[in-house]
């Protein structure tokens, strides 16, 4: 007989990573490496036990991993961990999800960042060991593990799809040797500036490009061009003024996820969807006619603390100006006021979570730092010309 409670603990302990034991359905034993209000597979625990093979692995829109494995009634759940935790932001907007008391959520973040990062492919080794262990010498490789991701579905559509294939369709080789450093500066040219409008002109026009050869398979070769792609994106991104942290966490996730792939299909479209988002960072980050360095911190300032009051006394002490004259010189440069900017970047995140989230439009208002829920629906419709309620109805 084994101690399946031991085994749990044993690997939590040695991996650093929240480990989980199931009997029959029911949550049995459980070990966490610090201490969270809530546990975030919750939000998950329907996608990965569907799963249907004994050894699995899910990957949910933050590029956190779990494993699962099974052996009779009992099932083991390890995660979540990645290579690169997300940012504060995201964790908050986690716990958010998660319905985390308000009060806990600094607790949540803190046991989050807690958890040892680990790369996919030694999370992947440890559960192949454990099965190898739990079944009595079943040897499986890497290539073996069910791999699953939470959104290679939803980041395509079929317009999506014909605009990929006309950009990535395979074209005499002779026809191109002389224009895809041409092609590749001006696309990365529009992810520098922001501008989406040109992208998606741009990619509906733009010629077929083959590469040369960098991998002796085509889904090799699609998963070294997307690597190739950005990489090139994130440091365009980051000469049009994105923090380089943001855009290399982008940067790896991706790559991550496209390793995790093996569907061609769903590699071009991931391709159109990291390009796309990467130029949408930008566009969001360029404030006025002709963005200036200031408007652009602040603009960074701002996407990262959508969830706390944002106080321009507390920006001006980060930029390490006066208060009056970073409001003056923001307006000047922008032609908007720091205040009316930090209430439209909130609405549109509100708008954001009321269109994919079930939240109650209260519990958005307060995520968001509003003071009250009568405030948070007179700024929304301030700025979204409705109230919270009716856009969810007529997003």
């Amino acid at each position: 007989m084994l101690d399946l409670p031991y085994i749990a603990k044993s690997i939590g302990a040695l991996s650093g990573v929240p480990v989980r034991l199931f009997e029959h359905g029911a949550r049995t034993y459980e070990w966490f490496p610090a201490k969270l209000p809530k546990d975030p597979l919750t939000l998950y625990e329907s996608e990965i036990f569907s799963i249907a093979a004994h050894v699995g692995y899910y990957v949910t829109p933050l590029f956190h991993y779990y494993g699962i494995i099974r052996r009779g009634d009992a099932a083991f759940v390890i995660g979540p961990t990645s290579q690169i935790m997300a940012n504060e932001q995201d964790l908050r907007e986690l716990a958010f999800k998660l319905d985390v008391p308000k009060e806990d959520v600094s607790a949540f973040v803190s046991g989050m960042n807690g958890i040892m990062r680990l790369p996919v492919e030694t999370l992947l080794s440890m559960l192949c060991t454990m099965n190898h262990f739990l079944t009595g010498g079943e040897m499986l490789a890497l290539s073996d593990v069910s791999i699953y991701g939470a959104e290679q579905e939803s980041i395509k559509t079929s317009v999506e799809k014909r605009r990929t294939a006309r950009v990535y369709e395979e074209t005499p080789r002779v026809q191109q040797m002389h224009n895809v450093l041409a092609i590749e500066e001006a696309l990365m040219e529009i992810v520098r500036k922001g501008d989406t409008v040109a992208l998606r002109r741009w990619l509906s026009e733009a010629p077929a490009v083959r590469g040369g050869t960098i991998a002796p398979n085509q889904l090799r070769q699609l998963k070294n061009t997307f690597i190739v792609a950005v990489t090139l994106a994130s440091r365009a991104a980051i000469r049009g003024g994105m923090r380089e942290d943001d855009a290399f966490t982008l940067s790896d996730g991706y790559i991550q996820r496209v390793e995790l792939l093996n569907d061609q299909s769903k590699i071009m479209n991931l391709q159109y969807h990291m390009i796309l988002e990467f130029t949408e960072q930008v566009e969001k980050l360029h404030l006025g006619r002709h963005p200036t360095k200031l408007a652009t911190d602040v603009a960074n300032y701002v996407r990262h603390h959508l969830s706390e009051p944002i106080s321009t006394e507390r920006m001006a002490e980060e930029f390490y100006l006066s208060r009056p004259y970073l409001s003056a010189k923001f307006k000047q440069e922008t032609g908007e006021t720091l205040t009316a900017f930090i209430l439209r970047e909130k609405t549109e995140e509100a708008k954001r979570l009321l269109r994919y989230s079930d939240k109650p439009a209260s519990a958005i208002g307060a995520y968001l730092g509003f003071s009250s829920h009568g405030h948070f629906i007179r700024v929304f419709k301030r700025y979204a010309g409705m109230t919270p309620n009716e856009y969810r109805a007529n997003p």
